[in-house]
């Protein structure tokens, strides 16, 4: 290894502002610059070569631009009026509404975070989810902090290989030419906290970024402070390494990340978990509680639980984290013992079935039995989760197993391209960006003239060509490629040609090759000399997955083939700038995952916000906007079976030959512009947008969620915790008794025969053994008859207490028949207390009539 030279100091170097521009650098430390596109103009108009070479780094760009640049742009009055005007939303942006003690203070833990093409701190959906989230919180002016580790290396950076064949590149971040700031104590030293493992104490950096009016705190470990390697390579890379790392990471971003807060002095009423990696904070609040105000551990968790919310993103088992029990010991033993937790009530926090040695320990487990609050993230997932999850809670129905959803959103000022949002300030209300989520104002997108918004359309087309042409060239040089490829590159692609897109990770269930399954009919679309179409492709797979680098090779492949050379490209290093210029240039948004894989999906939302049709499988998202979209959907809503790859790729094929692409060059002969399509892209714009932002999104978070919990937090915590104490005593007594309560008579019910609209009388006469009546919920489950003799399609009735009867209580109510054909009930008893049906714990008591 050759001398490297130690410097004998170090020190910052900051750039030298004029005075006049003494603001840039406060500016362009709150990533607000990201989707203002006033404030984003200042830093492009700088110097615009730079700002792109540097991947739209605002710090960068200060710290490298020539000082004579910047001596030119402060005497610029132009350049003055724009950075005036940057300043003036800077500060109208950040003025901050009032909160009091009813206001949720919101924690929210993800493992990633996609905020900026020139941060690599996301490998994903989940992170630009996360991100979209942040930024949505902020413009809601919620009173919301996020954690998350800041790594080294961050996701991979992909490239490809004459072959194809992907390889990846780990560059380092260096933090300090990144938006993003050291938290410092009233010291001036870095904040720190500290974790302890088995190979020893683990010491934290805290870090913040700005993100409008809400802070990111992001926490590493790669201090000198840490004297092993592998303690400072925790935060090394995201999803990298093995077993031992990914436990902790998840350690330091869940324990450490509490820590985090509490020595900044933040107290969050409500701990939100986006994904299990976090889950571990629900044992720290546990244990902070045991330890300051004097709780036992049961007491501890029933306190935290009705505070903590939890987000799974999961359709399949095989994206949980798991880890074998026996690695649990090692790195939680000695936190247990010093905690006084018993180690065998923690371990079974993680695990679904406690009589089975081999199950192991599952962090969605976890969180799920640690939150009175879960979600899905589309109304399809929560039927998915609610089924892959039924047995934490065997005596429910699955329909009422306690996982509601919010689907997710995106943030809409960040993907609107700037061509759009300026269409939008001349036809739409001037305060469009403060009314997002109205719907009634977003019909007036129907009032902009279909020739304005095409040739906008066109323009972003394009632009699209024109990017993807320079990011081919690139890649080509660096691989040192031949001058024909070269020359390829540079012609590859048409603007005024119909153009798809496809954006993926390469899961498998994702199908990206499903396209291709008939290569012959696929090159006859794109080679119709009518009617051309071309494709653009982008995706990463992961370093691990070589069933999906061998996908990306065989497109890749293909794309040389001489009859389709010209109409198909692969784009490298699929990210953030990649999707802008995809989402916002191509016709047609291609999805077509196994139904009920994806979670939700929204690289499709955001399409449909710059006016680019979808056409999906009807998961996630789309299978709630499709009817009102504008856009086609591949096959229907049948569970996916073996076959259906075949007949979805017919369907692809034969949707794009005889509807889509000729609707595309359908063009009017008074306007010689595709009217009709253009009418389907308004009536996608004018749906989708204030229904699939973020802003919506984090709305249904706060009035479901987050208000909830929070009101939980304040009821439980008063007067030191003693509704959690009393709590704990009535838990005992209610599983002392539980097995006494018995149903007494059901009363005559109603006859063999009942008219539709009809009421039907219920009751129950339950002894409730020495039970108050108003701690028991008795209810009727009615539903249809399935053909096996099951009750379908339920739904609860509450009864409620019309007369006591010593220790028996008589409860009735009555329903109306509704349906025709087979119809029946049961009744049930359930305990009664902090919780109702949304909130109900794992495994809670539950009595049928049955039993």
């Amino acid at each position: 290894m050759p001398y490297q030279i130690q410097p004998l100091k170090e020190f910052l170097v900051r750039p030298a502002l004029p005075a006049s521009l003494s603001r840039l650098s406060e500016i362009a430390y709150n990533l607000l610059w990201s989707w203002d596109h006033t404030i984003r103009a200042l830093f492009r108009r700088l110097d615009p070569t730079l700002w792109k070479d540097l991947n739209h780094n605002p710090i960068q760009l200060l710290g490298r631009i020539p000082q004579e640049k910047l001596d030119r742009a402060a005497s610029d009055p132009r350049f003055l009026l724009l950075y005036k005007r940057a300043c003036e939303r800077f500060d109208s942006y950040l003025q901050a509404g009032a909160q009091d003690e009813d206001t949720p203070r919101i924690a929210y833990f993800s493992m990633e975070y996609g905020l900026l093409d020139c941060m690599q701190i996301y490998s994903g959906g989940l992170g630009l989810l996360s991100g979209d989230h942040m930024k949505a919180a902020s413009d809601h002016d919620f009173a919301l902090t996020g954690v998350g580790l800041l790594y080294q290396r961050g996701y991979l950076q992909q490239s490809l290989n004459p072959d194809g064949w992907q390889q990846e590149r780990m560059p380092l971040n260096d933090f300090y030419t990144l938006p993003l700031r050291p938290c410092l104590d009233e010291n001036g030293e870095q904040v720190e906290v500290s974790v302890t493992l088995p190979t020893g104490e683990v010491f934290i950096n805290v870090w913040h970024i700005d993100i409008g009016r809400v802070k990111l705190y992001v926490l590493d470990t790669n201090t000198p402070r840490n004297k092993t390697a592998e303690h400072r390579e925790i935060t090394d890379q995201l999803y990298g390494g093995d077993i031992h790392k990914r436990i902790r990471q998840e350690i330091v971003l869940g324990i450490g990340g509490l820590r985090a807060l509490k020595k900044l002095g933040i107290k969050p009423t409500v701990h939100h978990m986006n994904e299990g990696h976090s889950a571990f904070l629900a044992i720290e609040r546990a244990r902070i509680l045991m330890q300051e105000d004097g709780l036992a551990f049961d007491q501890a968790l029933e306190a935290t639980r009705l505070s903590n919310v939890f987000t799974t993103h999961t359709s399949v088992p095989a994206g949980i984290d798991l880890f074998d029990c026996g690695l649990v010991y090692d790195y939680f033993r000695q936190y247990c013992e010093q905690s006084r937790i018993p180690f065998d009530n923690f371990l079974a926090l993680g695990r679904k079935n406690l009589q089975d040695p081999s199950e192991r320990f599952s962090m969605a487990v976890l969180a799920l039995k640690t939150s009175a609050f879960r979600n899905a993230v589309s109304v399809l997932h929560r039927a998915v989760s609610q089924e892959m999850f039924q047995d934490l809670w065997p005596r429910l129905p699955v329909p009422e197993v306690p996982i509601t959803s919010v689907t997710n959103g995106v943030h809409s000022s960040t993907w609107i391209n700037g061509d759009l949002a300026g269409l939008y300030d001349q036809y739409l209300q001037p305060d469009w960006r403060e009314r997002l989520e109205d719907a009634k104002m977003w019909e007036l997108v129907h009032e902009i003239p279909n020739q304005e918004l095409w040739e906008m359309h066109r323009k972003r087309r394009r632009r699209l060509v024109a990017f993807v042409r320079d990011r081919a060239v690139n890649s080509a040089v660096q691989r040192k490629a031949s001058a024909a490829e070269v020359k390829r590159l540079q012609e590859v692609l048409d603007p005024d040609v119909f153009t798809i897109g496809f954006a993926r990770r390469f899961a498998t269930y994702k199908r990206a090759t499903l396209l291709f399954r008939d290569v012959a009919r696929l090159k006859r679309i794109l080679n119709n000399p009518k009617m051309p179409v071309q494709i653009v492709i982008a995706g990463k797979a992961h370093p691990k997955d070589h069933p999906g680098k061998t996908l990306i090779r065989e497109i890749v492949n293909l794309s040389r083939d001489a009859e389709v050379s010209k109409r198909l490209i692969f784009v490298e290093d699929y990210g953030i700038q990649v999707a802008r210029e995809m989402v916002q240039g191509v016709d047609l948004w291609l999805n077509n995952p196994r139904r009920g894989e994806e979670a939700c999906g929204t690289s499709g939302m955001k399409a449909s916000m710059n006016g680019v049709l979808n056409f999906s499988v009807l998961d996630g998202w789309f299978d709630e906007a499709y009817e009102m979209s504008g856009g086609w959907a591949i096959g229907d809503r049948v569970p996916y079976s073996e076959d259906q790859d075949d007949i979805h790729a017919s369907a692809i094929y034969s949707t794009l030959e005889n509807e889509i692409v000729p609707l595309f060059y359908q063009h009017s002969e008074q306007e010689n512009i595709p009217v009709e399509w253009v009418r389907r892209m308004k009536k996608c714009m004018a749906y989708i947008t204030p229904r699939f932002g973020c802003g919506r999104m984090v709305a249904e978070y706060m009035s479901e969620l987050y208000r909830p919990a929070h009101r939980l937090w304040r009821s439980v915590s008063k007067e030191n915790f003693e509704a959690a104490r009393q709590k704990s005593v009535w838990d005992t007594r209610m599983n002392e008794n539980w097995h006494l309560i018995r149903f007494l008579d059901l009363g005559e019910g109603p006859g063999d025969h009942v008219m539709s609209g009809s009421a039907v009388p219920l009751r129950a006469t339950v002894d409730l053994a020495g039970l108050k009546k108003s701690e028991v919920r008795v209810e009727a489950v009615i539903g249809q008859i399935g053909v096996n003799g099951e009750l379908q399609s339920t739904y609860a009735l509450p009864l409620v207490p019309v007369e006591e009867r010593g220790t028996a209580v008589v409860f009735a109510n009555e329903f109306r028949v509704q349906q025709t054909g087979r119809v029946g009930y049961s009744v049930r008893i359930s305990p009664n207390h902090f919780d109702n049906p949304l909130t109900r714990p794992c495994n809670a008591l539950l009595k049928w009539v049955s039993d």
